[in-house]
């Protein structure tokens, strides 16, 4: 068994970037998400195995909770000391993790963002939180996680390229005692079945920098695992999740075929056990198409993806998942909209369980909240002062760091500490990624 390593998880999510670092030999101690819907299912999922996730002690929803209150972090620190005998002030944790929230960074998020300079965004500010929680807790390692959009954010309409990431930058490098180094890293490249482009930052305490090198990139540099994985096919992916009579608005409740793949397989474990044809799934709700919908999505399988004069519209449409990829690999990245694509051999959108194995969490990960929503209760209107918004089941896998990226990480990291980031680095097949599949 691989020993256990601790990890403070910020901005969790609903545990995606938790659950590949699980994987790997971590364990949560602590876990930060303002979301009520993300965390509940971030503590739903792990409860049983770390039940101290369950106590308020070991949560907090706004991280200002623990930047801003006074002896926040030192009683944070302590109750760690207590529980898990690691000893911050000396060092012993291991890493801190997360991903500040990335609407107002991302192309997306910002278009829906009423057009509010990013500087207005409280959101867009947490890095610097994030700093003052890494500040105090001296871990081993941290990592931060963003969309590709923050290389070339600005934080006005008048600003430069690039300046908002100057500044997280800049941030993380003036943590005394750190050397930091990053990477522009696509998830397909560590057997994810998307594109999904994600700047990865990692900071390693200089007392444990040992070979690791500043000269090059994050990847070569050591930082970051080199490309370790190949993306599975989606119907390899998603085909034993087809049920021929399915109905729209209906649901299936147990698997409609046996798994004939690695990565099905893989996603049907619990445990020991493979759950068989026949056996509960959850998740697996197929939303309620209009029959004009039906029809378009129908005319779209018919003509390779290419969506028919008569239906098309000036707003968003949706894209065909091609059953097996081009010889370029995975195009698509998941977002937070449930009707982002549309399913490869059926005239509807995916389930909220096949959108979750786009992101490889395993059939046994539940979702809490509602499975959908829109509007102002999803997007909020900064221009009004609201900030807040509900994070439906989509919303929450859509936001999340894909399981077997933050599985690749997660094993780089603990070879690194297992090696105390002084032993130089190990070669690309010691670090072959569990997630390849073709």
């Amino acid at each position: 068994m691989v020993q256990s390593k601790f990890h403070v998880d910020l901005f969790a999510g609903c545990g995606g970037l938790s659950l590949g670092l699980e994987n790997a030999g971590f364990t949560p101690i602590f876990v930060n998400e303002l979301s009520s819907e993300a965390r509940s299912t971030y503590v739903l999922n792990r409860v049983r195995q770390f039940p101290h996730l369950g106590a308020p002690e070991f949560q907090s929803a706004d991280i200002k909770q623990l930047t801003l209150e006074k002896q926040a972090l030192k009683s944070l620190m302590r109750r760690i000391r207590v529980n898990f005998g690691v000893d911050c002030k000396a060092g012993e944790l291991d890493l801190v993790a997360g991903g500040p929230p990335c609407q107002g960074y991302s192309g997306i998020g910002h278009r829906r963002s009423y057009s509010v300079d990013r500087e207005q965004l409280p959101s867009n500010h947490l890095f610097e939180h994030m700093a003052y929680v890494i500040h105090a807790l001296k871990p081993k390692l941290f990592l931060f996680e963003n969309v590709r959009g923050l290389l070339n954010a600005k934080w006005t309409a008048s600003g430069k390229n690039g300046e908002i990431w100057d500044d997280v930058r800049s941030t993380f490098e003036s943590l005394k005692g750190y050397s930091v180094n990053w990477a522009l890293v696509r998830a397909r490249d560590y057997g994810v079945p998307q594109n999904r482009p994600r700047v990865l930052l990692v900071g390693v305490r200089d007392d444990l920098l040992g070979a690791l090198s500043l000269s090059s990139g994050g990847v070569a540099g050591g930082f970051l695992p080199e490309a370790s994985g190949t993306a599975p096919d989606l119907e390899d992916l998603l085909g034993d999740l087809v049920d021929p009579d399915y109905a729209i608005g209906g649901s299936t409740k147990v698997y409609p075929r046996a798994a004939v793949s690695a990565v099905q397989r893989l996603l049907r474990a619990h445990g020991d056990a493979v759950s068989r044809k026949g056996d509960p799934v959850t998740e697996h709700d197929y939303s309620n198409h209009s029959k004009n919908i039906v029809a378009k999505f129908t005319a779209m399988h018919r003509s390779g993806g290419v969506i028919p004069p008569q239906f098309q519209t000036k707003k968003f449409a949706q894209r065909l998942l091609p059953a097996r990829w081009s010889d370029e690999g995975p195009t698509i990245t998941a977002t937070s909209l449930a009707d982002d694509y549309v399913h490869f051999s059926q005239p509807r959108t995916l389930t909220v369980r096949e959108w979750a194995r786009l992101q490889l969490f395993p059939d046994w990960y539940q979702f809490a909240g509602k499975r959908t929503t829109g509007g102002i209760r999803r997007a909020g209107n900064p221009r009004l002062g609201i900030f807040d918004r509900e994070v439906p089941k989509y919303t929450q896998i859509g936001n999340a760091v894909p399981v077997g990226l933050a599985f690749a990480v997660g094993e780089h990291f603990s070879q690194l500490l297992g090696e105390t980031c002084s032993r130089g680095r190990t070669s690309k097949s010691q670090r072959q990624n569990a997630f390849s599949f073709r």
